[in-house]
């Protein structure tokens, strides 16, 4: 009979919670961006989400396994299946935030980026959108470049072995083909937006370009218009943008 079955119910109803708890995580894990970037839910509220998710995930896990060790010593497959299912689930939806807390610790809690730290290239077009949002518009300074330099190395300007006129229009092809928002475009100066995909953070770009001996130098800044730490994004957007723009103009 079932009640006399191993375990007696038990097994299947912590596999159900344990379900339940799994798609409760996947519900505020999946829609904290999508929320925030709607304008449904402010920071804070979207940043809850993303925390209470995280909490159902860790429950998930907890008791997901209880349920696969539980179900597997009564010989109950379908529960042990559920268990296994919920536990597998949250694992994965736990990975990028923990990768991403992972990376969060990595880097300095810096926001803005530039390949010329003496002289960043300054915003003309976006200041207005700047002085609306929480980080500044000037260059935060040498606190800033000192923990960059010690951080990323590997940001500095770009040479390219061509004209000025030709590296300006490759770079702003490069600037639409990167998707970002073409704000303004000024004597030696192009200024865009790049949208975070899951977010819709905004960060602002300016990509100034001054001839040089070699042909054309490129320096370029990315900031945050808010959050204290970009994770890494900003150095990441300056690297995949130059090397995309110095391989547009290669022959």
């Amino acid at each position: 009979m079932h009640s006399a079955r191993r375990g007696g119910r038990w097994p299947a109803v912590s596999a159900l919670l344990a379900l339940i708890l799994l798609g409760l995580a996947a519900l505020l894990m999946g829609t904290a961006g999508p929320a925030y970037r709607l304008e449904w839910l402010g920071l804070s509220g979207a940043f809850g989400m993303l925390r209470y998710g995280a909490y159902a995930a860790f429950a998930a896990v907890g008791l997901g396994l209880i349920t696969l060790v539980m179900a597997a010593l009564c010989r109950r497959l379908r529960p042990a299946m559920a268990g296994g299912l919920a536990l597998v689930g949250a694992v994965a939806l736990l990975i990028v935030p923990l990768m991403h807390l992972q990376q969060a610790r990595a880097v300095p809690p810096i926001h803005d980026i530039t390949t010329d730290t003496e002289d960043p290239p300054a915003f003309t077009a976006l200041v207005e959108a700047r002085e609306a949002a929480p980080n500044a518009v000037e260059y935060p300074g040498e606190s800033f470049a000192r923990q960059q330099r010690e951080a990323y190395p590997d940001i500095e300007p770009l040479e390219l072995p061509i004209s000025l006129d030709d590296a300006f229009e490759a770079a702003v092809a490069e600037v639409h083909a990167s998707g970002w928002e073409l704000v303004g475009v000024s004597d030696d100066v192009i200024e865009a937006v790049a949208v975070t995909t899951w977010f819709g953070f905004r960060d602002d770009v300016a990509i100034r370009l001054r001839e040089s001996e070699s042909g054309t130098r490129v320096d370029m800044r990315s900031a945050s218009r808010i959050g204290r730490s970009d994770v890494g994004a900003n150095a990441a957007r300056i690297r995949a943008y130059l090397a995309a723009l110095e391989a547009r103009v290669q022959p």
